[in-house]
């Protein structure tokens, strides 16, 4: 491809937190690939995930928008087919688009995500614009047949080859080499389920559990053996949890060594098809995993172990490579790639094109808005929070009680010390705080109570074709 229109790889994993990553200062990592891929990348350490959730994460990726502007406000809902998105962009400036792997934006109802109906995404509006290639399925956390499987263009269910992420690396390595046989460009997104719970032995290949077998992981620094109380069912632990933690990252920790050689696999692949240097290759997340840190399990929460994921981002020689401590949320990154790719939208975003910081290796100010719009994946009050992370403090607030917290992540890495209450901090919060409200009305963000969006916007966990009006919904930024 010409340099005016670049390829795209987009590969993101599932819960990998920026620390579990060898190049992230990891000593327990066996990340091989991912660490020589960040010494030769645009490694940006502050990127955030907006909304540390699977289904609201991908669902910004794909709009450009805030979890308050698309509905998507927890898990397992059908997300409405009335966006603008990525891949209609893509289409109408010549590209062909593939996705791979885990969708998790057409559940109906909760607990039924093998049902075909909810599984099976069909030809249609429903899947976003992306018209082309498509073998994905809603969610499932069993990487094994008969558990994984995938759909294409039927509701017959196909199952994965061994190992889904080795199975699904091979499927895009195929369409890879498919590709370099024509002129035209493409974008492959490829959704990785791991490193996503349930993490035992029977879930990860056995050569990369032995890797971690004898290795004793111990509790996060930050641990502590009371529940948040502000966590939801999904983020407590039982005494029986917390015993399994060490297990846990064993089985997490394996996971994360596949993926970063499948990720090595790939681009080894995109190197002998002599693609590499006209292909944007991005790696990130969709958000992390506590594992006990401040008393919590799973994600949905503004702690660095859930929001901070990694992001590296390659483009042969013309991106300079290098830490970039640029903050890049998930609203971000469209904007971002379409300017890096040449492509000119009109559709209102409500990220920031970062692209120019990206270009010259230079930091810009930005802040990025993080929300949690109730719990998990049921319908509850009293979970909500919002929250500001800039390139060194974090925010955060509740609804439900106006608890607020104030860390400066470069002194306190660990967020163990909450400076909300400190006198001498008062004016820095402050000012994060007005930066914060200021940032949501600029969406519209009312900080509603969950079950307002399942009154007013949604039906049968099914979000409404026709979104309520907010204040200024799409403002420009």
């Amino acid at each position: 491809m010409t340099e005016n229109k670049p390829n795209l790889i987009y590969l993101f994993a599932d819960q990998l937190q920026l620390k579990a990553l060898g190049y992230a200062g990891n000593a327990l990592a066996k990340t091989t690939f991912l660490d020589a891929l960040a010494a030769i990348s645009v490694n940006m350490p502050n990127a955030c995930s907006g909304h540390p959730l699977g289904g609201p994460y991908r669902a910004s990726l794909f709009t450009g928008k805030y979890s308050t502007s698309t509905g998507m406000v927890m898990n397992a809902l059908r997300i409405a087919p009335v966006h603008r998105t990525f891949a209609h962009i893509l289409h109408d400036n010549g590209y062909e688009t593939a996705f791979i792997g885990k969708w998790n934006m057409y559940s109906a109802k909760l607990g039924r995500s093998h049902a075909v109906r909810d599984s099976f995404i069909p030809a249609d509006e429903n899947r976003l614009g992306f018209d082309d290639f498509f073998a994905a399925y809603d969610y499932h956390h069993y990487y094994y047949a008969p558990a994984a499987y995938y759909h294409t263009d039927s509701s017959e269910k196909r199952f994965a080859r061994g190992y889904e992420p080795d199975f699904q690396t091979d499927l895009a390595i195929e369409k890879l080499r498919e590709y370099a046989d024509k002129k035209q460009p493409f974008a492959m997104f490829v959704s990785f389920g791991t490193p996503h719970d349930p993490w035992t032995k029977e879930n990860v290949p056995a050569k990369y559990y032995d890797l971690f077998r004898d290795t004793d992981f111990p509790l996060p620094e930050n641990y502590s053996p009371k529940n948040d109380p502000h966590a939801d069912a999904w983020g407590r632990m039982n005494k029986k949890e917390r015993a399994m933690l060490p297990e846990w990252q064993r089985c997490y920790a394996a996971m994360t060594a596949n993926l970063s050689d499948n990720v090595g696999r790939l681009y080894e692949a995109l190197k002998q098809t002599g693609l590499a240097d006209d292909t944007i290759f991005v790696f990130t997340s969709d958000h992390g995993e506590m594992f006990g840190a401040h008393g919590r399990r799973e994600k949905n929460i503004f702690y660095d172990e859930a929001v901070n994921v990694p992001f590296l981002i390659r483009y042969g020689d013309r991106l300079p490579a290098g830490v970039n401590l640029t903050p890049l949320n998930t609203v971000d990154i469209l904007p971002t790639l379409m300017s890096l790719m040449n492509m000119k939208e009109d559709a209102c975003f409500e990220g920031k094109d970062l692209s120019e910081a990206i270009r010259n290796g230079k930091q810009a100010d930005n802040a990025c808005l993080l929300m949690g719009t109730g719990p998990t994946a049921v319908w509850g009050a009293n979970r909500e929070w919002r929250g500001l992370r800039n390139d060194r403090f974090t925010y955060a607030v509740y609804r439900a009680d106006s608890e607020e917290f104030l860390f400066d992540n470069i002194e306190d890495p660990l967020q163990m010390h909450n400076l909300a209450s400190e006198p001498d901090c008062k004016p820095q919060l402050r000012e994060l705080k007005n930066k914060l409200f200021a940032e949501m009305a600029l969406i519209g963000d009312d900080f509603e109570p969950n079950v307002f969006y399942k009154k007013n916007w949604i039906t049968r966990r099914m979000i409404r074709p026709v979104l309520p009006k907010r204040k200024d919904p799409g403002a420009k930024r």
